[in-house]
């Protein structure tokens, strides 16, 4: 399991809603809206 770095929910990563990579990691998503927020300013979530 991984955990969504926006709103910190379990997701499986075999059914993520979305992912991206961000300085060589994967992040996975519960939902798109998460990803976008993410991919907005990444270092707020890490």
């Amino acid at each position: 399991m991984a955990t969504d770095p926006v709103c910190e929910m379990e997701v499986d990563p075999d059914e993520a809603a979305a992912e991206t990579e961000y300085q060589g990691e994967t992040y996975y998503f519960c939902a798109p809206g998460c990803k976008d927020k993410f991919e907005e300013n990444p270092e707020d979530y890490l």
